[in-house]
Order: C-alpha cells, then structure tokens, then sequence
C-alpha cells in the first residue's frame, strides 16, 4: 500500500513539475498578465473605481469575489481545525 501511495505522489509531482515548464519566466513583459491585464487595471483604476490606490481597487473591485472566496476558505479552514482540536471534556458524576 505504501508502494502505490509512493507511485500516485511521485506521478502527481512528475505531471506538475511537467505543467510548469510552459510557464513564463519570472517578471517576464510579454507574460498574458503583464501584457493584459495589469495595464486594464494600471489605466482604468482610477476612472472606474473612483480610489486613488490601485491596489486597493483591484482587491476590492476588480477581484472582490474572488477576495471573498479566499477569505471564506480561510474562515473554513480555521472553524474546522477548531472542532478537530477541541477536546470533549467528560462531567464528572
């Protein structure tokens, strides 16, 4: 059982390392992100959102849902080590 736990792990890192290597490097100007979509939000923040800082609007604004998403798996993730961890106490009689 271990041997094939092994296999599964070593296959799964094998095929994501391989996803990787189509990627673009590191602070690349002709990535789709650096291409696309930060000069939208560079350009546009400030006449659609109406905030001066841009982080700001593109947390709030842009990626809102997205934010929020994050922030309830988080609060997920910190109730459900909350009741893995209590411990049940037993009343004495």
């Amino acid at each position: 059982m271990k041997t094939l736990a092994f296999i599964v792990s070593f296959a799964m890192g094998a095929l994501l390392f391989y996803g990787t290597l189509e990627m673009p490097e590191w602070g690349d100007p002709g990535s789709p992100a650096s291409s696309h979509v930060s000069p939208h939000y560079i350009t546009h923040a400030v006449e659609d959102m109406a905030t001066p800082n841009i982080v700001t609007a593109v947390l709030g604004d842009y990626r809102g849902y997205d934010t929020m998403g994050e922030t309830a798996v988080i609060f997920s993730a910190g109730i459900a080590c909350i009741f893995l961890l209590k411990r049940r106490r037993k009343r004495k009689k």
